[in-house]
Order: C-alpha cells, then sequence, then structure tokens
C-alpha cells in the first residue's frame, strides 16, 4: 500500500514533468529554468527540487518520459485489425503520420537531440528510445515477412532504414517543406518504404 508520501509523489512528479515539457516548447533547453517552471505551475521552485534535487535529474526523467510517450500502446495496437495485409498498411501509416511524429513537440526532440553530442547520459536515453523502436519494428517485420506480406533479407537494416526515413520528415518539414501539408512528403516516404520492402530491396 502507498503511503501518503508516496502518493503525493506520484501525483506531483508527472504535474511537474509535463510543466517542464510546456517550458521547453516555448523557451527551449538552453531558455527553461526551474523558476520558469514553477511559475507556470504556480508553485515554489523548492517543491521541484524536493521531487527531483536537480534540473539535470528533472531533464533526465522528463526524456524517460518522451520514451514512454512513444511507447505508447493506443497508438501501435494493432491486434484488433485481422487481415495481416491491412494491418501491415496500418503500421507504416501511422510510423509516417503526423500523429506519430508529434508524439514529442519536435523541439523538445531535437533539443534532446542536440544535448546528446555534449552529454553521455542523454546520449544513452535516446539510443534506449531507439533502439527500441527499432526492435519493435524488426519484430513487425520478420512477423510480416514470415507470413508473406513483405520480401525482406535483412529486417534489423529494413527496421534502421524505416526509423531513418521517419526522422528525416521532421528534417524536411523544418527546412525544405516551403510550406506545403507534412503529409505530402510522409506519403512519398511511405511509397518508398512499401516498394523496398515488397520488392526485396532491403
Amino acid at each position: 500500500m502507498k503511503t501518503r508520501k508516496n502518493q503525493t509523489a506520484a501525483l506531483r512528479k508527472p504535474e511537474i514533468l509535463e510543466g517542464y515539457y510546456d517550458v521547453l516548447i516555448q523557451e527551449g533547453l538552453e531558455g527553461s529554468s526551474i523558476s520558469k517552471i514553477a511559475k507556470r505551475l504556480d508553485i515554489h521552485s523548492s517543491l521541484i527540487f524536493h521531487y527531483f534535487q536537480s534540473k539535470d535529474n528533472l531533464t533526465f526523467e522528463l526524456i524517460d518520459l518522451m520514451i514512454d510517450k512513444f511507447k505508447s500502446v493506443h497508438l501501435l495496437k494493432f491486434e484488433h485489425i485481422k487481415d495481416d495485409e491491412e494491418r501491415f498498411t496500418a503500421l507504416i501509416d501511422m510510423i509516417f503520420s503526423y500523429q506519430w511524429s508529434r508524439t514529442v513537440d519536435p523541439g523538445v526532440h531535437y533539443g534532446f537531440y542536440y544535448q546528446s553530442f555534449r552529454d553521455e547520459r542523454t546520449l544513452e536515453r535516446l539510443k534506449k528510445m531507439f533502439t527500441w523502436l527499432k526492435g519493435f519494428l524488426h519484430d513487425q517485420l520478420v512477423s510480416f515477412n514470415s507470413k508473406g506480406i513483405i520480401q525482406v533479407q535483412d529486417e534489423e537494416r529494413a527496421a534502421e532504414y524505416i526509423v531513418t526515413l521517419m526522422e528525416g520528415l521532421e528534417f524536411h518539414a523544418q527546412f525544405l517543406a516551403d510550406g506545403q501539408p507534412f503529409e505530402i512528403f510522409s506519403e512519398t516516404a511511405k511509397k518508398s518504404v512499401f516498394a523496398l520492402l515488397k520488392n526485396g530491396y532491403l
């Protein structure tokens, strides 16, 4: 049975992490601070230090929360689709969707990506996230390959390619889209993935 103290922590820590996330969207990593988070949540800074001890701890717990967001069951659960071909299409549609791309705000996502070049702990956590995603896709590709839905020679390489292309959608949206909807390029990306997976090019 949880104590009152643990129950309070279970309630307040997620609230503080979400507040930090909101500040990051507005201010970025360089512009965020404990005081800004406290002001946004209308609490005293000491309460944040009480639960997290430091901004670094707060940041690493937020990255862990971000990883959990990417593992959202409601986004990647396709067992209700009985037809294998339809389930495969649903998976690729989700991975290359605007909804999936905005699982985490791209400014926050790439803020941590930038930090990973300077901070080993951030790098390890992001590696954990992408290793999980690659592993999830690998297992899906093995299953679809065994059922003849796709023809893949190397499921691990194919999974890495999908993750890399998926991440490239944000690069395109930020620098190359020239005002065009996100879906324009994502549809092109999906078509290339379908062609490569269906025709044994990976």
